[in-house]
C-alpha cells in the first residue's frame, strides 16, 4: 500500500510537469514530430519494429519525446498520437493521447526518448477509450521483439496485447512499461478538433473533419 502511495505521488508529480512550458506543443507539431518516429522506424527495418507486426496492428501510438526525469524517485510524462484500424485495414485520423509513469529506485537525471506501442487487439484501444488505462493492469504489455528475425516468432510465441519500444539515439529497442498510464488528451484534441470532437471514437469514425496533409503523410507512413 505504501509503495502504491508513492507512485501515485509519482504520478501526480509527473502529469503537473505538462502544465508547464516544457510541455506545451500544438497538435500540427506534435503531428509533424511523430512523421519523424515513423520514418525512423521504417529506416532501420533490420534493427527496428518488425514489419509483420506493424502489419497485424490493431492500432499504433507513437509519442515523440517523452521526457524521463529522475531523482532517488522517477517519472516519465509525454503526449502523442493513437490511430485505429478500421474494418478495411486504413487508419484512422490521430487522437492525441498522454502518458505517465513512474518507478522506484535510486537514480538521477534526465533524458528524451520517443515511445512506440503496437496494439494487438481492439479490446486494449477499447479499455483506453473508456478512461484511464494502466499498462501492465489492464492489458498486458511487454518489451517488443526487435528486426527482422524476430518475425517468425511474432505470431507464434508473442502474447502480449500491447508490444513497446522506445528510441534513443536512433536506435529503437523493446522496453518494459509496466505501471506505465495512458489517458486519451481531450484538451489536445478539442484544441485540434474544436467543436467536431465529441470523444475519441468521433475521431476514429471520421467525424473529426478533413485530414490537413500532415496526418495523410503520417497515416501514408503506418
Amino acid at each position: 500500500m505504501r509503495q502504491r502511495k508513492i507512485i501515485f505521488a509519482v504520478l501526480a508529480l509527473v502529469m503537473a510537469l505538462s502544465a508547464t512550458e516544457a510541455f506545451a506543443e500544438s497538435g500540427a507539431t506534435k503531428i509533424e514530430d511523430c512523421i519523424e518516429v515513423v520514418k525512423a522506424i521504417k529506416a532501420i527495418p533490420e534493427q527496428g519494429v518488425p514489419p509483420m507486426l506493424l502489419k497485424d496492428a490493431q492500432a499504433i501510438a507513437v509519442i515523440p519525446g517523452v521526457i524521463k526525469v529522475g531523482f532517488v524517485i522517477g517519472g516519465r510524462y509525454g503526449t502523442g498520437v493513437l490511430t485505429v484500424r478500421d474494418a478495411k485495414g486504413n487508419w484512422s485520423a490521430p487522437v492525441f493521447i498522454k502518458i505517465a509513469g513512474g518507478s522506484l529506485g535510486w537514480q538521477i537525471g534526465a533524458e528524451s526518448t520517443d515511445l512506440v506501442l503496437v496494439f494487438k487487439t481492439k479490446k486494449s484501444v477499447d479499455g483506453l477509450f473508456q478512461g484511464r488505462f494502466t499498462l501492465g493492469a489492464d492489458a498486458s504489455v511487454a518489451a517488443g521483439p526487435v528486426g527482422r528475425s524476430a518475425e517468425g516468432a511474432t505470431d507464434l510465441t508473442l502474447k502480449a496485447e500491447i508490444y513497446s519500444y522506445s528510441r534513443s539515439r536512433g536506435l529503437f529497442a523493446g522496453v518494459a512499461l509496466n505501471g506505465a498510464a495512458i489517458m486519451v488528451d481531450d484538451d489536445a484534441n478539442v484544441s485540434y478538433y474544436g467543436s467536431k470532437y465529441l470523444g475519441p471514437k468521433s475521431v476514429v469514425t471520421g467525424e473529426g473533419g478533413e485530414r490537413t496533409p500532415a496526418v495523410t503523410k503520417l497515416l501514408e507512413l503506418m
